[in-house]
């Protein structure tokens, strides 16, 4: 494997451009003029003992575009896919002009695709010194899409929403410190291109899952490139607040054999990309998106590390989360939690102390690795999820597995020797309902994607309080209103990292839609106009009581052994029978903590009231101390609680 910089670097007289290929004949460098155009020429590179085709060009300068032509064969059943009509992306570049537009021209062997593509752009990036990342391991999450989050902002400039700088807008960055974020997890910014089957559709990709260059910001997005990202990140960090990049590093946006030839497919195919073992010709398909990267290839693991160094360096983002993270882990035979590729990002200087959050399933063989990934990842973790949905919307016999996962999923992070939780709890995110939808809709509706509603999970653990969808009822409104409360405060009482998507902590809807990552829409589009202010305060004080309070952050999953107490209603230890009681959904979690206020030592007792009825609760109380219920101050005998309500109560 070559050592030397791949990708296009500046010199004090010019440009120097690297691309590895192995099985190509003969690779040109593409320039074109200031407004990626006209091709103005081509230039041979030549190519050494590494692979890596080089040419040197004197007096190029930054903001130069440029692309490549690759000579070889055109052979699909061998998994060639040669073809110098073809201009291709540089998987270094770090800029580009224009966003990617499908075509079926892109995919059409021998046709010109010159005046279809983004041009790469020649570019220098100052480079930062890695400051330690901001926000905790348990801390609170934002999951951000970013055009969504600010196209109907009324306080942003009409010219800035939709793009990533428009959160660092001063009305953004107060929201993001009234409701308390620790860290921002931005959906995919990189260049992106959408599903062939979209565009007859009349839709676009508005989630970005479907990637054609790792280190390139989509100008849709982020039209100020790096320059922009860095100075977003910074405006956040002077909040406090961290930002975390949502990256796919499993397959590309060309598809299978039906699609695009836009970069990795046509500079190397059968080496970048995961074949049947003896078929070359037929790609693994272990993304359900046509084609899964060969990650234990020496040059994707390399473009893997060197895109995560390159937005460190040159942007200062604190953390990475990988979409369908075992891919990254996958060699001939299955998922390795020690495989190269996992471990050279652990291990490079630049990214071992970044916040790594690994989504821990794929849909290949053996794809579900959820508490299998090495100790330095978080995990998306869907068993709480689905735990937490079942026990509100009334599932018999979940108590335990409520409890479970309220002291940090311990059966699925804390073996091998290890005690601390990983977990990403999370009860919505991008896929699937909004948190708000969950309770208000039984079946999903997802007609609007054009695919008559097959598409999306069928099985969401929802409902939906007496009627389907919308309604003007004011007892079922209240109801939901109830659940949606419930659902967060067990979700921010939950030890380990947590996760909420942005608009969730007002009540934001997709009617009904599961599976929205086609609608760049007013389906999407966050509406500020109908924000739920109390649910915003409700967020606040959940937020703000994970910092108070340590026992909500520590990392320890929560063992018993002093650190937690399980008590019925009567303050009684739960028994073998509480435990296994069907229906139960009264019970009190109590906790050792310090109060951050106060610096001293407390207790916290989170109060769990699945029934239909006000249920009191009888609280073991140490000499001198009084039982106070956190939001109000007030203190009392007994702590009652509201029907299908978790509250939290102090003894200070």
């Amino acid at each position: 494997m070559t050592d030397a910089m791949l990708g296009a670097t500046l010199g004090k007289t010019g440009a120097d451009f690297r691309l590895w290929s192995h099985h190509a004949d003969r690779v040109e460098l593409c320039l074109f003029d200031e407004r990626g155009e006209a091709e103005l020429v081509r230039i041979p590179m030549s190519r050494d003992e590494d692979d890596v085709n080089h040419v040197f060009v004197e007096g190029l300068k930054e903001g130069a575009r440029y692309g490549f032509r690759i000579h070889g064969p055109y052979d699909p059943a061998e998994g060639h896919w040669y073809d110098p009509s073809k201009l291709l992306i540089d998987p270094y570049a770090t800029e580009l002009d224009r966003s990617f537009v499908y075509d079926p021209r892109l995919g059409q062997f021998g046709v010109e695709t010159a005046d279809l593509m983004p041009k790469s752009i020649v570019k220098a990036h100052k480079l930062l010194k890695p400051m330690m990342p901001l926000g905790e391991r348990t801390g609170f999450i934002y999951e951000v899409n970013v055009k969504a989050l600010t196209m109907l902002h009324p306080d942003v400039p009409e010219a800035q929403r939709g793009t990533l700088s428009a959160l660092a807008h001063p009305a953004i960055l107060a929201h993001l410190r009234r409701i308390g974020v620790d860290m921002v997890e931005l959906m995919p910014i990189t260049a992106w291109i959408d599903e062939r089957h979209l565009p007859p559709l009349g839709l676009t990709n508005s989630w970005g899952y479907n990637p054609v260059a790792m280190m390139a910001l989509d100008p849709r997005l982020v039209p100020g490139g790096v320059k922009e990202l860095r100075e977003t990140v910074a405006a956040l960090h002077a909040e406090g607040i961290g930002v975390i990049l949502d990256l796919v590093f499993n397959h590309t946006g060309e598809s299978d054999v039906h699609g695009t030839t836009l970069s990795l497919r046509g500079i190397d195919n059968r080496s970048l990309f995961r074949h049947v073992a003896g078929d070359p010709g037929t790609l693994v398909n272990d993304t359900g998106c046509g084609n899964t990267l060969a990650c234990d290839h020496p040059i994707v693991r390399r473009l893997i590390v060197d895109t995560l160094r390159h937005f460190v360096l040159s942007a200062g983002v604190d953390g990475f989360r990988f979409d369908l993270a075992p891919i990254m882990g996958r060699h001939w035979d299955g998922f390795h939690q020690d495989a190269p590729t996992l471990k050279a990002i652990l291990e490079d200087e630049v990214l071992e102390d970044r916040i790594l959050i690994a989504e821990p399933w794929d849909i290949g063989p053996g794809g579900y690795q959820l508490g299998r990934f090495p100790p330095a990842f978080l995990e998306w973790n869907d068993r709480a999820r689905d735990t937490i949905r079942r026990h509100w919307r009334g599932d018999a016999g979940t108590t335990g597995d409520l409890a479970t996962a309220l002291a940090g999923s311990a059966d699925l992070f804390a073996h091998d020797g290890h005690s601390q939780t990983r977990s990403v709890n999370f009860i919505a995110a991008h896929d699937g309902f909004s948190l708000y939808d969950l309770v208000s809709f039984e079946h999903k509706h997802n007609e609007a994607n054009g695919e008559e509603n097959r598409d999306g999970h069928n099985e969401n653990h929802s409902w939906n309080n007496g009627t389907e969808g919308e309604t003007t009822d004011k007892a079922i409104l209240k109801k939901r209103r109830q659940d949606v409360e419930a659902l967060l405060s067990t979700l921010f009482a939950s030890r380990g990292a947590v996760m909420l998507t942005a608009g969730d902590e007002f009540g934001r809807t997709q009617r009904g839609n599961n599976n929205a990552y086609c609608q760049d829409n007013a389906l999407t589009w966050l509406d500020w106009s109908k924000t739920d202010e109390d649910l915003i305060e409700s967020t606040a004080r959940l937020a703000a009581m994970r910092q108070r309070f340590s026992c909500f952050m520590d990392t320890a999953v929560l063992a018993g052994d002093g650190d937690v107490e399980w008590l019925n209603v009567e303050g009684l230890p739960m028994t073998a029978g509480d435990w296994q009681t069907p229906d139960l959904g009264s019970f009190a979690m109590l906790l050792t903590a310090i109060d951050r206020e106060t610096g001293k030592d407390c207790r916290v007792a989170v109060l769990v009231n699945r029934s239909a009825d006000t249920q009191d609760y009888s609280l073991p109380i140490a000499e001198r101390r009084k039982w106070r219920r956190l939001h109000t101050g007030r203190s009392a005998a007994k702590a009652s609680v509201k029907p299908r309500t978790v509250d939290f109560w102090v003894e200070s």
